[in-house]
């Protein structure tokens, strides 16, 4: 919620949850802004690895489980609660979850 003018903030309630249109989960957004975006990613149920191609860069900070990033012609990557990542624009990867998983995610 906007609160002032540049100024977003959220409290974190399950009815605030809404799917995610480009992946098997469910998101909060804090704020969407003229091609950026920033919010927290909630998996909450198990779901098989799915593909992703990122549409900007995407800074994240894992807070909940486990996230094997598998990138195509790339390294695969291996984050836990409390490791930030930062993948550009672009980037094709295979993602495979634990769950429940959370992260909070920057993407712009």
């Amino acid at each position: 919620m906007e609160v002032h003018p540049g100024v977003f903030v959220s409290s974190v309630s399950a009815e605030d949850w809404e799917a995610d249109p480009d992946v098997p989960g469910r998101m909060l957004p804090l704020y969407r802004d003229e091609g950026a975006e920033a919010g927290v990613s909630w998996f909450p149920e198990p779901v098989e690895p799915f593909g992703w191609t990122l549409p900007a860069r995407e800074t994240f900070l894992v807070l909940e489980g486990e996230a094997r990033i598998e990138i195509d012609g790339g390294p695969t990557l291996e984050f836990r609660a409390g490791d930030m990542g930062c993948l550009p624009a672009g980037t094709r990867a295979t993602w495979r979850l634990t769950t429940p998983f959370k992260d909070f995610y920057v993407i712009g």
